[in-house]
Parts: C-alpha cells; structure tokens; sequence
C-alpha cells in the first residue's frame, strides 16, 4: 500500500451519458420509449416556433396513435426562466402526467428537464436550491423527479445527455445550472432527421455552441483523459461536417455528424468548461442573444486571452485535426469556419450595443464556467476581455 504523499492522482466523479437511440428515422420509437420507462401520460415539452412544424406534427400523431395523449406545452422563451417553468409545471399537473418528452433544441430540453424536477417536490424547495453547487441536489427528493425522454431536433447544446438544466432568473437576469443526477433522460433518441429543418443561423449557432463544449472541456486545466479524448474527436466531427450542413441542410450523414458532436461535447464538459460560457451566460441573459452564437463570437478572443496556458495542448489538436501552423492555424481555423457561417465579428455586430461591462464582469465571475478556465479569471482580465469582444 503506497502512501498518500507517493502519488499525485486527483480524486474524480466521472459520469457518462444515458441511453442513446441514434439512427435517421428512430423518432418512431417514441411510443415504446415511453411505454419502457413506464409513462402513460406524457407532456410533451416544446418552443413556440417548433410546435407548429411537421416533425412535431409527427411525433404527436406517433403518441396518440399509442394512446398517450397529444398534451403540449410550448410557452418556452429561447432563455427560459422560473416563470416559464410554473406555467409548465402548472400544465403538467392539471392534466395528470407522470412523465416529459423534452422536444427541440438547450431550451425546451432544459426547460422540460426542470418541470419534471420541480413538479412534485414539496413546496417550500425552490428550483434555486437546486443550484450546482456542492450537493445542493440532495435538497430535493430523487423518488418525485418524473421520468424524461429527450429528443433533440437541434445539435449543439447536448442537453440530451446532460445532468442539468439551465434556468434565467428574471429578477436578476442571471443565468444559473441547476443539476440532479436524475436530470439525466432515461433514454435520448438522435434522430438526425429532426435537425433537417432548422434555420441556417440556427444550424450554425448550435454547431458552434457544440465547437464551444469541446473547445473548453479539451482545453480545461482538470484531469478527465476520457473526457479529453471525446473533446478532440468531437472538434473533429464539427470542423469536417458543420460547413457542410451549413451549405447543404439536406445532407443527412453529415447531420448525423454534427449530432454526435453534440452529445460529445455535453459528456465532454464535465471536465470543465471556460471563459467562452462565462461570458456568453450573462450576455444571454441580459440581452437575450442566442447562446451558440454567441459563444462563436467570443470564442478567438478567449483562445487569445487563454495561449500562454493553452498553447501546447492546441498544438497537438492542431495535429490530429489536420490543421498546420500550431495555435496560430488552429485560431486561424476558427476564424475561417466563423466565416463560413456568417458569425457576427463581435458583440456589438451581434446587437450588444452600450453594455454595462461592469455588471458582466461581476456575473462572469460568478458563472460556475470560469472555475475551468485554463488562465484564472479575474476582474482585471475580465473586463479586458469584454472589452476585446466588443
């Protein structure tokens, strides 16, 4: 038995994703998906622009044919806070479900997520006291979290196979991860079909926001070697297949692709995210731009800001990605595909005119993410990099 002063191997949690049906056209299996996880009675948990579309119209007509009700609810903002929530909640419980099919892309899974967390836990639990912090989660009670079912028609987030969701509060305009271990769906179905119909700049975003979890997850300072080898395949299968669907939306295997990448970049990141999503949260949340998007805006300036401690480990993704000139061409890499997809240059370009940099320097710092950032965020080079995005 060695002693503890021989070794230097860190104590970690690692945890990895639910079942995934992947496959075109496996969105059919929706009704024995439920019937498995012993829901009679879901609510079907959309956004207000899906809910009027075919694929939606589709997996309705899959569950009533089964005898498992066509119930909606659809009143989800793209950055859903607790009122949306009640109002869900309220839905869920009116019409007698017992579980959630979470359908569409971060924002309805998210918020979907959190109405089976919340619905029937006691009533003095706020979904604030559920914060990913330490084991806030034991706060609730596991026995009363209903089942979820995850669909993603979007492939970005990979809320899909995530543990969390995340919730704007409206009074403070603050964005905050709420995580239960059973926030995890029972099963996730990735059908890369779904994804055919989403808008160009949505496509984009998303992919980008997928980019965005590989990026920071391979680029935190935390050791997770499994997490690491996932991040830089999932770079991989972004670089290759995100122009592609960008130019041709129809073009199923590189959709399923970017799916993949996805669901990648969600298992990815609890190795840790970074200043990309420490910055994006609070201008989200204040400004209600999209998060993909703006991920992909700030993203070259964080490269910058984070080369010293970086530098090394993005010289050997520049390799295996195929990508020659080290930091530089990878950056250079960045750039192109930004490009490529008509990504605003900065944050004024995307709309985030007169900020209050102060007050994004102060709700940065409190972001969960800048813990994994590889260069220690501090007001000081916080500010400048806003100011550098701007």
């Amino acid at each position: 038995m060695t002693s503890a002063q021989s070794h230097s191997v860190p104590n970690r949690n690692w945890s990895y994703p639910t079942a995934i049906k992947f496959g075109v056209g496996r969105i059919s299996e929706l009704a024995e998906h439920c019937a498995a996880a012993g829901v009679k009675k879901p609510l079907f948990v959309t956004d207000k622009a899906l809910a009027s579309l075919p694929i939606t119209a589709e997996a309705l007509a899959i569950l009533k044919a089964h005898g498992l009700g066509t119930a909606v609810f659809s009143e989800v903002d793209p950055n859903p806070n607790e009122q949306n929530m009640a109002d869900g909640i309220a839905v869920y419980l009116a019409g007698g479900h017992d579980g959630v099919i979470c359908f569409g892309g971060g924002s309805a899974l998210d918020l979907g997520k959190l109405i089976a967390l919340m619905a029937h836990q006691r009533k003095d639990l706020s979904v604030w006291d559920l914060e990913d912090i330490d084991d806030w989660y034991t706060r609730a009670d596991a026995g009363k979290i209903a089942p979820i079912i995850a669909v993603p028609t979007t492939a970005g987030t990979g809320s899909e196979v995530g543990r969390a969701g995340v919730l704007t509060n409206s009074v403070t305009h603050k964005k905050k991860i709420i995580f239960h271990p059973k926030l995890l769906p029972v099963v996730t179905i990735c059908d890369p079909a779904l994804t055919v119909g989403m808008p160009k700049f949505i496509t984009a975003g998303t992919g980008m926001d997928a980019l965005a979890h590989c990026l920071e997850a391979y680029s935190s300072p935390f050791y997770h070697p499994m997490s690491q080898g996932i991040a830089l395949e999932g770079m991989r299968l972004v670089f290759e297949n995100l122009p592609k669907v960008y130019a041709n939306p129809n073009d199923l295997d590189a959709r399923a692709h970017m799916m993949s990448a996805a669901a990648m970049g969600a298992t990815a990141f609890q190795k840790g995210l970074g200043a990309i999503h420490s910055l994006s949260h609070p201008i989200g949340a204040l400004y209600g731009t999209h998060h993909g998007t703006t991920n992909a805006v700030v993203m070259p300036m964080v490269l910058d800001m984070n080369r010293a401690a970086i530098e090394d480990c993005i010289n050997a993704a520049a390799a295996y990605l195929g990508i020659k000139g080290g930091f530089d061409g990878f950056r250079a890499a960045i750039m192109d595909l930004r490009k490529t997809l008509n990504i605003p240059e900065n944050l004024t370009a995307l709309g985030v005119t007169n900020p209050d940099l102060d007050l994004l320097t102060e709700m940065a710092l409190e972001d969960p993410s800048c813990g994994g950032n590889p260069v220690v965020m501090t007001a000081e080079n916080t500010r400048a990099l806003f100011e550098a995005c701007m």
